[in-house]
């Protein structure tokens, strides 16, 4: 199944195109295939596959050892597994982790230009790997850090108008990401094609709306999605799109282990996670702010 998420959807990636998992890979005969009969004629130690270079028999014992033998399993070929997926988020979130960090103590309460700059560049980071072919684990890693930095920066200006923020966001989203894991992997919540359609009209008509509102604000108009009532309906609302993405993140994951995507692939899920983890937090972020009585 193709995947909606941008971020998955890059020709290569997290399908069964790649050649892994035996797809499309078996070598069929032809017509005048001096092979095609014999599967074993192209065998250099002759036509008995048992046979050792010198000609002599493998003994009954070690047939038995060799097929005994454990199979190949996922490091042996190259797969992505889930502790691939693990490993590789942890560091992207560390990285990130440790960028805010780096902008929290570093900066100034007002660091707003370092904080904007911070963003535009993770923001064309996030483009290119998007967008690129093959995975590049250092620029994911890269945008982690951008990312970080500018999250750093944004919550130590809300956590000194609203002190304690920072924590309740960090814990809000954290509670999101475990409630759609147990969800997903309960069979609660079912990635299907018209689940992925409507969720993904709903995530166009938000971005929409949320463009319009940005663009009437620089005209000095307001449609007070970010205050009031109103703006806690839209900060439910895009956190539920956050849980969304995630949901189709878990989908895509569980689709490329099941299909032997390779082992590189780890980081393009590490990169997805982040991206809906980000989302997240920050609509918490705005609706905690809201309830506390502050946009």
């Amino acid at each position: 199944m193709r995947s909606s998420n941008p971020v998955f959807s890059r020709e290569g990636s997290f399908t069964r195109d790649t050649g892994y998992a035996g797809f499309d890979t078996a070598r069929q005969p032809h017509a005048g295939d001096p092979y095609a009969n014999n599967p074993y004629a192209a065998n250099p130690y002759g036509a008995n596959p048992y046979a050792r270079p010198d000609g002599t028999q493998l003994t009954d014992d070690q047939l038995v050892e060799m097929y005994q033998a454990p199979s190949a399993g996922p490091l042996q070929t190259g797969r992505m597994t889930m502790d691939d997926v693990v490993a590789r988020t942890t560091l992207t979130l560390l990285t990130l982790v440790a960028a805010g960090a780096l902008a929290w103590f570093a900066l100034p309460d007002e660091g707003y230009a370092f904080a904007a700059g911070a963003a535009l560049a993770a923001f064309v980071v996030g483009l290119v790997i998007t967008f690129k072919r093959s995975v590049s684990a250092p620029l994911i890693l890269v945008y982690a850090g951008l990312e970080g930095f500018f999250l750093g920066a944004v919550t130590k200006v809300f956590n000194t108008i609203l002190p304690g923020i920072a924590v309740q966001a960090v814990l809000g989203t954290a509670v999101v990401f475990g409630a759609m894991l147990i969800a997903y992997k309960s069979g609660r919540i079912r990635v299907t094609p018209r689940y992925t359609r409507i969720g993904l009209a709903i995530a166009m008509g938000f971005l929409g709306l949320l463009l319009v509102n940005m663009i009437a604000s620089m005209f000095g108009a307001d449609f007070g999605l970010r205050s009031g009532t109103l703006g806690i309906v839209v900060g439910l609302v895009g956190i539920a799109l956050g849980a969304f993405f995630l949901s189709l993140d878990f989908a895509e994951i569980e689709n490329a282990i099941r299909c032997g995507a390779p082992q590189q692939e780890a980081w393009r899920a590490a990169f997805g996670l982040t991206l809906s983890l980000v989302w997240i937090y920050l609509e918490m972020l705005r609706l905690i702010a809201i309830l506390r009585g502050d946009d």
